[in-house]
């Protein structure tokens, strides 16, 4: 389920950090928080109870804010009052007019110690996929592209991430691996072997290599992370229609409630 998210700044020329992504995810989060005990009886109501509650509302991805813009050191800064980001998330079709009643109207803040900007979410327009009308049992190809950058790794021995480019021989497996925990996580380990038997993903590499991007995690705090994602390349991936939806509404690799990982639908 996948919806574009119009913003339009409270004062003009707005500033807000260039890490903002993780602040945009902290926003999103106390809504989806808020609203959790309201979207459980809703699910309730509707039948669709086994779905669960914050559960589901864990595996969500946003793109990066598209607008006209400059950077300024550190800072975004706003060219234009309005802005737009597509959010997605693995929900029940009938849960989208209750989505689009969670964030429509909304005045949400971005910020940091430095800068602080406001937006009035103006329109929530669910924009359906190709996927949406695929079987979930169906076996079908996509070809997937980066809406932000995808952050994919092995664990090392302090517990760290080693980040991994789409060119290094275990990025796939990794991707793959990832994928698989969201999907137990979400419909448990009983049939998971056989939902990913079929599953194939192909790193396709366009006219320029992929594209290195370092961002900061809870900037200037003690938890401060820096973790590393890659743009500029495509996913050829096969499999069946129910693993393939998970995908591409929570994303790809890690940290995709951050706003990494965030996948379009070629």
């Amino acid at each position: 389920m996948r919806f574009r998210i119009k913003l339009k700044a409270t004062q003009p020329a707005a500033v807000i950090p260039i890490n903002y992504p993780y602040a945009l995810s902290a926003v999103i989060s106390r809504i989806l928080h808020q609203a959790d005990e309201d979207y459980a009886s809703f699910l309730h109501e509707k039948g669709c109870a086994k779905a669960g509650s914050l559960k589901v509302f864990k595996h969500f991805s946003f793109s990066e804010i598209r607008t006209a813009f400059r950077i300024e050191g550190d800072r975004f800064r706003f060219l234009s009052d309005e802005a737009m980001f597509m959010i997605s998330f693995h929900l029940p079709q009938a849960a989208e007019s209750f989505i689009q009643g969670l964030f429509l109207g909304e005045t949400i803040e971005i910020a940091d110690r430095r800068s602080q900007a406001a937006f009035t979410i103006t329109e929530v327009l669910p924009t359906p996929t190709p996927l949406e009308d695929i079987p979930d049992t169906a076996i079908t190809e996509v070809i997937l592209q980066p809406f932000s950058p995808l952050v994919c790794g092995t664990k090392n021995d302090r517990g760290y991430y080693d980040f991994l480019s789409p060119q290094h021989p275990d990025f796939v497996k990794q991707l793959v691996h990832t994928w698989r925990e969201k999907f137990i996580t979400m419909y448990g380990e009983e049939e998971v072997d056989t939902i990913f038997d079929p599953v194939s993903v192909e790193v396709v590499m366009m006219e320029r290599p992929p594209k290195s991007r370092l961002v900061t995690i809870k900037a200037d705090t003690p938890q401060e992370t820096k973790i590393r994602g890659y743009t500029n390349f495509r996913l050829k991936v096969k499999g069946v229609g129910q693993a393939l939806k998970l995908l591409a509404d929570a994303g790809a690799g890690v940290y995709n409630s951050a706003g990494m990982g965030s996948l379009h639908i070629l």
